[in-house]
């Protein structure tokens, strides 16, 4: 999803011309344990039968991860909710539930503001699924639509962080070179996964921090 916005080109200390952001935990806070408690509940099965079901064997072969990856659609993932957990709840009620899980990091909402309110080119680069993306972009969190002229999501690209595929597609849709991109994550190996597709990356600890990196290359 793209949308018209500011751009800014590098400045003379620096040689970034497109800033990327994760989504959870760095724009956004979320609860997974809360996700699971209101699914079972619509669900009426157990939060231990539910685990078992979305996350059989605990890797990148999980149904959720498959969902999240663009490897199953929104029928699909359904249909097998309903045969793994022998349930048959409300699709809305269930949609809600698992969606109705996220808070905004005041801190770091004001700090895409200020950058996007200075011209900078923004984008989301974020391991998601179709109906929590739609959840988040209905317009309950404004600055999501507002800042971000790219979004790059894992549905989208067909492939998670941190493989090689999902920055590549990022890079593209930004129409810049992995070089040019500054990125950060609160998860390490996504970090490194981008560090090795090239990008200018860095771990996110904080909002201050991510601004004290930007100031370095003289984008703040």
């Amino acid at each position: 999803m793209k949308s018209v916005g500011a751009h800014k080109t590098t400045t003379a200390n620096s040689m970034i011309k497109f800033l990327y952001f994760d989504l959870g935990k760095v724009l956004l806070d979320f609860s997974n344990e809360r996700m699971l408690a209101q699914v079972a509940q619509v669900a009426g099965v157990s939060v231990a039968d539910l685990q078992r079901a979305l996350f059989p064997r605990g890797d990148e072969s999980d149904p959720q991860w498959l969902f999240e990856a663009g490897q199953l659609d929104e029928e699909e993932y359904f249909e097998f909710f309903c045969r793994a957990t022998g349930a048959n709840p409300d699709r809305a009620a269930l949609t809600t539930a698992a969606c109705d899980i996220f808070s905004p990091v005041p801190e770091s909402q004001r700090l895409v503001e200020k950058l996007h309110a200075a011209g900078h080119r923004l984008g989301l680069l974020s391991n998601t699924n179709p109906l929590h993306w739609r959840f988040l972009m209905d317009g309950r969190f404004p600055f999501l639509n507002q800042c971000f002229e790219i979004h790059a999501t894992s549905y989208k690209a067909r492939s998670m962080k941190p493989a090689r595929a999902v920055y590549d597609y990022a890079a593209a849709e930004a129409g810049v070179k992995h070089r040019e991109i500054f990125f950060t994550d609160d998860r390490p190996e996504n970090v490194e996964g981008a560090l090795e597709a090239g990008f200018d990356a860095v771990l996110f600890r904080s909002a201050e921090q991510i601004a004290e990196e930007l100031t370095k290359r003289g984008i703040m």
